[in-house]
């Protein structure tokens, strides 16, 4: 019989031995491991109008199936803010979508990235439309009794909630304003403006007529007083959620938003409604004014016409061929099914802005350019 002493040693041998396997295979597992971690991802950057959160939602997701070594970060602002981000406070973006085509060139083509006689953006893509309409839900004032005929009547109303996106920071703000005039001129009743909005701001929109149309003057300081009817918002997108919670009654949102989201609506005729482009001189019978320096190197002008998007790639990109890359998949097939899936459809003809400066991987896309 072997000594005790012999064969606790062996079993000590045993043991260190087995520690040395287990050390060994864990060893190779750290380097299997290391080596193995996951590559970093590239970041394209997405600013957007609110009115786009849905479907840029979804083409992000199908962008990065497509591009697993993507990663796509979207953020959401009026479709001013959208542009000031990139132009005033010089963020590196890949691609900026605004819900008015017309806010890159006053915004962009007209300010120069530091140090540099570059221009933010020299042309842009007008690739998709929307329209107006009036917006509800089961809580609202008088929802049972709204119609197309007269939803203005009951906007006036004092007891009336009404949401408005500032018209300082975002598309659907200022075009609710043009929306209002419009429809006194094709309803025949005068004071549909004025009606909704006199007396709710400590500082009053005012509205000019002139003889080839209307200014309507939005003050630099623009805030409601205690007790008011307006509900005012950053964003129109921001809006929802008061509708939800039955703080407003009503809100001016595009048509996409409100079939996205499940609201009620009233529909909003063509002569107001902003979508249509058989009346495009209707529309251009307003605008909007900000009656304040509110852009250092523009005069801050909106006008009147059909709602068209546009889309331009910044010229400080970090990113601008995989920038382009993504536009490529917006306007191609899958991004068409994608938006047309959530009720906001791509234009048929993509127009361009100083074409001559597009990036080639996009001109097969454009119908027609300027």
């Amino acid at each position: 019989m072997a000594h005790p002493f012999l064969i606790f040693y062996d079993e000590m041998v045993k043991m260190i031995k087995q520690s040395r396997f287990i050390l060994t295979i864990l060893l190779v597992l750290s380097t299997l491991l290391t080596g193995c971690t996951p590559k970093e991802k590239t970041p394209l950057v997405v600013f957007g109008a609110g009115s786009l959160i849905v479907p840029l939602k979804a083409v992000e997701t199908a962008f990065e199936k497509q591009h697993p070594d993507v990663d796509v970060l979207t953020e959401f602002h009026g479709s001013i803010q959208v542009l000031r981000h990139a132009a005033e406070l010089n963020e590196p973006i890949d691609v900026v979508l605004s819900a008015d085509h017309a806010l890159i060139p006053m915004l962009m083509y007209t300010r120069n990235m530091p140090d540099t006689e570059t221009p933010y953006a020299d042309w842009y893509l007008k690739f998709a439309t929307n329209k107006l309409t009036l917006a509800y839900t089961d809580q609202s004032r008088y929802g049972d009794e709204i119609t197309a005929d007269n939803w203005y009547e009951i906007l006036g109303r004092d007891d009336v909630r009404i949401g408005l996106s500032d018209p300082r920071f975002d598309a659907a703000g200022y075009r609710m304003l043009m929306m209002l005039k419009l429809a006194e001129k094709h309803y025949q009743k005068e004071n549909i403006f004025s009606g909704v909005f006199n007396g709710q701001f400590t500082e009053p929109l005012r509205d000019l007529d002139r003889e080839n149309g209307t200014v309507i003057l939005v003050p630099e300081i623009l805030e409601t007083k205690s007790g008011s009817k307006i509900f005012l918002r950053g964003s129109s997108i921001q809006l929802l959620s008061l509708l939800d919670s039955g703080d407003i009654d009503y809100a001016v949102e595009y048509e996409s938003v409100v079939e996205q989201h499940g609201l009620k609506k009233v529909e909003l005729p063509d002569a107001i409604n902003m979508g249509s482009q058989a009346n495009q001189a209707t529309y251009e019978s307003v605008e909007v004014r900000l009656d304040f320096q509110r852009f250092s190197t523009v005069e801050p002008e909106f006008k009147g016409e059909m709602i068209e998007y546009g889309l331009t790639i910044p010229a400080n990109s970090p990113n601008p061929e995989l920038a382009e890359e993504y536009i490529r998949f917006l306007l191609g097939p899958e991004g068409r099914e994608i938006m047309t899936a959530n009720h906001h459809s791509i234009l048929d003809t993509v127009t361009a802005d100083q074409l001559q400066n597009v990036p080639e991987t996009l001109q097969e896309f454009i119908s027609s350019g300027e």
